[in-house]
Order: C-alpha cells, then structure tokens, then sequence
C-alpha cells in the first residue's frame, strides 16, 4: 500500500525504507564526490534509460501507477519539500550555508521549482522540460557559485527526491520493483538537469566574459581617445582598468601584420607578470596601449620587452604623470612607430630620434624631399641603388668614418669613398659641407621611412598621420 497520509514510517517501514535504499545504491551509483565534468555512472540498471539527449517534446514512455500515484501526491507538498531540501543542501555544501551568494529564498525557490519539474516528469508530464534547470544555471552563475557546488547540490537532491519516494511507499513486492525502476528515470532526469544547468551555466560565462571584453575595450578607448569628460570619469576609467592615477607611463603603438593580429602577442600578460599594470586595443593597422612603470621596471626594461615580442614596428612615447596626458602620449606613440624602417622590427622612442619623428609627421613633404635630393640615386638600378643608399647610411651611423663604415660593410675603405663620391656627383651635395651633408641625412632618413625607393614613388601615409 503507498503510504500518501504522511505518517511516520514504522520499524517494518525503515527496514524495507533501508532495504530498497541499498538497492538503489546498488542499482544506482553515484560516486559522493563526482565532479563538474564526470557522467554519472550506472551499473547493473534494472531498466535503461539514456541520460543525455533525451527528446523532451516526445510523448512520454508508459508511467507505472504506483509512481505517478506517488508524484502527483508530494506535488501537492512542494513548499515542504524544497524547504527540506534547502536544509540539507545548506547543510552539506558549506558554499549555500549562510546565505551568500545564494540567499535562503533564491535557494528555496530554484529547489522548489527543479523538484516540481521533475515530479510533473515522473508523473508522466514530460513537456515540463529543463527550463528550471536552465534558470538555475543562469542564475548561479551569475552570482559566481562555482559549478562543482551547483552539481553537487543536483545530487544531493536527486538522493533526496529517492528517498521521499521510498518514505511514501509500502513494502510489496510490485511497488519495490515499480520504484527501483523509478530509481534509474530519477536518475536519468538529474542528470539531464545537470547537463542542462551545466550548459546554461557556461553559456552566461561565456556572456559575461564576452561582455566584460566589450567594456573593457570602451573604457580603454575613452582613455586612448581623450573621451574621458570630466574627472570623475578619469577616476573611474583607472579603477576599471586597474592603473593608477598619477605615476609614471608611457603610450605605446605597435605595427601589426594583419587586421585582427596582435603586434605584440601576449604583451598584457607578460607585463602582469612583472607586476606592470598596462591597458591595451588591438585596432586594424596598430595595437596602443598605455603601461603604468615602476621603479623596479623602468622604460628601458619595457623596452626590452616589448622588443622581444614584437612582430613589426614598433613606437614608445616620452614617460608622462597623468593619466589624462594619454592621448598625446599616443599620438606620440604612433609617429614613433611610423618613424622606424617599415617591414622591420624597430623600436623608436619619440624623444631619441626626433628628427625621424619630425619627418613621420610630414610625409608629404618627406616624399619630396627625398625624391628632390636623391632622385638621381633613385633613378638607379635596384642593386645600385641600394648599393649607395646602405653605404650612405652606414656612413652616416659611423659618424662620418670611412673606416668604420668599412668594417661594417665588410669592404675596403677605399670602397667607400668611392661609393660616397658617386652619391655626391648624382646628387651634386658634398658630405664636407655641413648644410648639404644636413640636407642627404633628412633625404636619407625620409627614404628610409616612407619606403621611397624611386623617384616615381608616392609617399605612404605614416601610422601617426
């Protein structure tokens, strides 16, 4: 006889209560310390039923009486059970015992509406679906429950739900065989509820991470873009971004190599690993960021660093106090950048080259002058060219010693004199005048950073513009 008064269940009660818990335990295991991500494991199950993938909108298998009997009467006493439920929940994972994140009437709640749902199953009301589950995972992990905790509770109150059936259930032979059959569906149905609450649950993850990226990214560039507003919103966009007001920073651009590539992979991270605050966008041709120095960690160590990742071009600004001296800080960065050799990997720090910085900025005028002064050089077969272009530079670097100049190139010194007195009868400069040697070193330097390599060349427009 099913026992639906509520009664206290006698010795004979318990002992057949005990009997058909072992059953189940022996029908049914699962493991007391299962993790996020393990199955539950059935063996010898006394009917099979599959646990995932279960079409929930087909009609629902055949209901033994004696379980629907027994269904339909605990739905009739949902607020006891999911307050009995929260008791032992609270009771066995520390995580739920006081109250957050999870308060007692958000866990009661989700308790009362998973056991409905899977009560309205076992009663052969299988639309009822796992939204229920769904919602719980949504909600858990926005709160921040760690998923192990939220399964973990699953179990606790599928053993729960088990055992309530066997507390309404009478000795016989036909009812023990109807529950133990139940055990297996029980069973069947948490583990969809688990796989639905674990689903949801990295779904809203996935969101929040997604989410949190896109509002990173804004606040950075209010910051990189001087579009902060007033004050409080430079207090607010230093907090989000984990970077001190005041301090000492420099901008940094750096080329990339195609839309969407890191110029500088993994740069945040090495830098936080160092303890280096730093903020960073990737935009199409360049990535910017700002790096908060310290004292341990200067611009030269930065420096270093950023060289050692560095996939194309890069440029670092002058150091600077306040955050809200960013966005010059990155136009700085981005001339710096555009001053080095393109298809290189430079390093150019604005304040040391700023003549190169200066002809960044005005391409337009670079071009010409470059193609003005060495147009004859530039008018040269490529090999020539080249040729008398790297000797002039050279030179140039050697501070005007032909001997050194020699040694680098790895040809005679009387090479190089030839080779310079080449360029000064194309180009109709001396290297002994100061003002025409002045004249080919921005000529040269104009070339070498707008990629001019024929007269017919047209200027690129620098990064910085």
């Amino acid at each position: 006889m099913i026992l639906l008064s509520g009664r206290s269940p006698s010795s004979r009660d318990n002992r057949t209560i005990h009997a058909l818990s072992e059953a189940t335990d022996r029908a049914v295991d699962v493991p007391p310390h299962r993790t996020a991500v393990e199955p539950i494991v059935r063996t010898h199950s006394p009917v099979a039923v599959p646990t995932v993938g279960r079409d929930m909108t087909a009609p629902a298998p055949p209901v033994d009486p004696t379980v629907r009997a027994i269904s339909e009467a605990l739905l009739e006493q949902l607020d006891e059970l999911g307050a009995k439920l929260v008791e032992r929940i609270r009771h066995a994972e520390a995580l739920y015992r006081h109250g957050q994140p999870v308060s007692a009437t958000d866990l009661f709640e989700s308790c009362r509406d998973n056991i409905e749902r899977i009560l309205l199953q076992l009663a052969g009301n299988r639309p009822a679906g796992i939204e229920a589950a769904r919602t719980t995972g949504r909600r858990r992990a926005e709160q921040g429950v760690p998923l192990p905790a939220i399964l973990h509770a699953y179990r606790i109150g599928g053993r729960y739900i088990w055992e309530t059936f066997l507390a309404q259930a009478g000795p016989s032979a036909p009812v023990r065989e109807a529950l133990l059959q139940a055990a297996a569906e029980i069973w069947a149905i948490i583990d969809e509820y688990s796989e639905a609450v674990t689903e949801a649950y990295r779904e809203t993850l996935a969101e929040r991470v997604r989410r949190s990226t896109q509002a990173r990214t804004a606040v950075v560039s209010s910051l990189l873009d001087g579009q902060l507003g007033d004050g409080s919103r430079l207090w607010e966009t230093a907090a989000t971004l984990r970077l001190p007001h005041q301090g000492t920073f420099v901008a940094v651009a750096a080329e990339t190599a195609a839309v969407g590539d890191e110029a500088l992979p993994g740069v945040e991270s090495a830098l936080r690993v160092a303890d280096v605050a730093s903020a960073w966008r990737l935009d199409a041709q360049l990535h910017v960021g700002v790096v908060a120095l310290r004292p341990r960690f200067p611009i030269g160590a930065l420096c270093d660093q950023l060289a050692s990742l560095a996939t194309g071009r890069v440029g670092v600004s002058e150091p600077y106090g306040s955050l809200d001296q960013t966005p010059q800080a990155v136009r700085q960065a981005r001339l710096a950048c555009a001053a080095g050799t393109p298809g290189s990997v430079d390093l150019v720090r604005y304040e040391q080259r700023p003549l190169a910085v200066l002809l960044a900025r005005l391409p337009d005028a670079s071009a010409s002058l470059a193609r003005a002064i060495l147009g004859p050089v530039l008018a040269l077969p490529a090999y020539d060219r080249a040729v008398l272009l790297d000797t002039l530079r050279v030179w140039f670097a050697a501070k005007g010693s032909a001997a050194a100049a020699a040694g680098q190139l790895h040809v005679h010194r009387n090479t190089v004199h030839y080779r310079l007195r080449r360029v000064e009868g194309l180009t109709g400069r001396s290297l002994t005048d100061p003002a025409a040697s002045a004249e080919l070193y921005l000529a040269l330097e104009g070339a070498r950073i707008l990629d001019v390599t024929d007269v017919g060349d047209s200027a690129p427009q620098p990064s910085g513009s």
